[in-house]
Order: structure tokens, then C-alpha cells, then sequence
């Protein structure tokens, strides 16, 4: 997870870096583009999926859900600090619990409550409506985080039922493929900076979820979700000395606020788990 919150944070350093020239729907959609070169290993599993067409339904709903969310991501790096980004970005699993509940049927039991208005407050203390201005940069991460909820949502119901690689290799197409539109419609040729820029984010994206998917095979989420704080850490220190961003300790209380109402309930659900699953010598072959 150490090395996840690296890569990501590296993949946050690029995007800001090559800054703003290129339009956020086309510098999305060469970075999928890219990356597509990753799924070369995963065509044999692709093939032998034997997807259904409620499926294949449900994978181009994720994609158009997805596609979305990196776009809004794309615009709003480029506009409010690091920081911001990364601390708003935690509102994601916050909707996933609401989502979950709504669409799913899950319950919404006292605990998840009081993680949800918990992460709303984090967000309203970074956000400080009436005492700063909230821009257009704060508005589309904060749709971002909603619109990646419905993708992390349906990535929940595939999983069920399809193998994890296909899962994710079947996002990068589908992705890629819905910004493709956004793209050619407000086309502007790139540089040879910025496709080597768009290059290192596929490759440090693609490097992340790979070491993300390997801490979670390692250890319980328990354990890797606070981890995931020093991403926060790690982009206000960055914001700091790379782009000369003031550290906000507004943005760090609320991205903790946040991070903490998600460990909570994720700490409550595996605990209910453990009370629920018989220990290993009471379990029946």
C-alpha cells in the first residue's frame, strides 16, 4: 500500500505537471490508450469468459460511469491543489456505502450512518462554503467522487460473477472507448511532452492498482486502509515543495475527517465478518 500511495500520488504529480493545454476528456483517453498495452497478458482469460449479454451491459455501464469520473478527475488536478484532490477523492467509498444501500439493497445499518455524515462533515471542512470560494475545480471533484461510486458499484456486482483480471481489463476498454467521443470532439494535437507525460501516468496508474491488488491478497483491508492517509500526506508535501501550494490544514482535518469515517466502517464490517465465519478448526470440509 506504501508503494500504491506512491504511484498514485506520481500519476497526481504528472497530470498537474503537463498542466491544462491538453482538453481533459482527450488527455484522459490517451492514457487509457496506452495502457490498453497492458492487456495484452489478460486476452486469454478475455476469451474464455463467456460473458453474458446482461454483462456485457453492465462492463459499458462501468466504462460510461468511469469514463465520467476520470474526465471531472483530469479537470480538477489541473485547477485546486493536489491536496484537495486527494482529500475529496476519499468521498468515493462514502457514496459507495449510500449506493449500496439504495440500488443493492444493502442495509443501512447505525454505523454507516454516522460514517456518511461523518464524511460528509469532512468534506464541508474542506469545501468551507461561505468562507473561501468554491470552484469549478471543487465542484468536479466532488461529482468525481459520485460518479466513481456507480463505478465502484457496479464493479461490485461483476465481481461476483467474473474473474478480478477480466474485470479490470474490460474497464480499460470500455473507458477508453467511451472517451473516445469526448476526445475527437475538442481534438488538439499533443506534444511529444505531453504523450510521454501521458505515457508515465499509464504506466504508474497500471503499477498502483497492480501493488494495491497485492496488499489486498496480503492483508485484511483493515490494515491497508489507513495506509492509504499518507497518499494525503505524501500530496500536500508534494504540493508544497513541487508546486508551491500554502499546506491548508483545513484540507488535511477534513481528508482525516473523511479517511477516518471510511476506516471505521470498514473496520465494523470485518469485525461482523469474524463474529459471523466459524474459527478455522469449526469450520466443516
Amino acid at each position: 500500500m506504501l508503494v500504491t500511495g506512491v504511484c498514485f500520488i506520481m500519476v497526481t504529480a504528472l497530470v498537474k505537471t503537463m498542466g491544462p493545454r491538453l482538453p481533459p476528456g482527450e488527455a484522459a483517453f490517451i492514457r487509457y490508450a496506452m495502457g490498453l498495452v497492458f492487456l495484452l497478458p489478460s486476452l486469454g482469460a478475455l476469451r474464455d469468459a463467456h460473458l453474458t449479454r446482461r454483462q456485457w451491459t453492465l462492463f459499458s455501464v462501468r466504462g460510461l460511469c468511469h469514463a465520467g469520473g476520470v474526465i471531472l478527475w483530469f479537470y480538477a488536478m489541473v485547477r485546486i491543489p493536489i491536496a484537495e484532490v486527494t482529500a475529496m477523492g476519499y468521498l468515493a467509498p462514502i457514496y459507495v456505502t449510500v449506493g449500496a444501500a439504495v440500488f443493492l439493497g444493502e442495509r443501512l445499518a447505525a454505523r454507516r450512518i454516522v460514517a456518511v455524515v461523518l464524511g460528509l462533515v469532512g468534506a464541508a471542512i474542506i469545501l468551507r462554503p461561505g468562507f473561501r470560494e468554491v470552484s469549478d475545480g471543487h465542484m468536479a471533484m466532488l461529482l468525481a467522487a459520485v460518479v466513481f461510486a456507480g463505478s465502484y458499484l457496479t464493479a461490485k456486482v461483476l465481481a461476483d460473477e467474473v474473474n478480478a483480471g477480466v474485470v479490470v481489463a474490460l474497464l480499460s476498454v470500455f473507458v477508453t472507448i467511451g472517451l473516445a467521443p469526448f476526445a475527437a470532439a475538442d481534438w488538439v494535437t499533443p506534444n511529444v511532452r505531453e504523450l510521454m507525460f501521458l505515457a508515465g501516468v499509464a504506466v504508474f496508474a497500471t503499477a498502483g492498482h497492480y501493488t494495491m491488488t497485492l496488499a489486498f491478497a496480503a492483508a485484511p483491508v483493515t490494515v491497508t486502509q489507513p495506509v492509504t492517509f499518507l497518499q494525503l500526506v505524501w500530496a500536500t508535501l508534494l504540493g508544497l515543495v513541487w508546486f508551491d501550494e500554502a499546506v491548508d490544514i483545513w484540507v488535511v482535518l477534513g481528508g482525516a475527517v473523511i479517511l477516518g469515517s471510511v476506516t471505521f466502517i470498514t473496520w465494523r464490517e470485518a469485525m461482523l465478518k469474524r463474529q459471523v465465519t466459524p474459527d478455522a478448526p469449526a469450520t466443516k470440509g
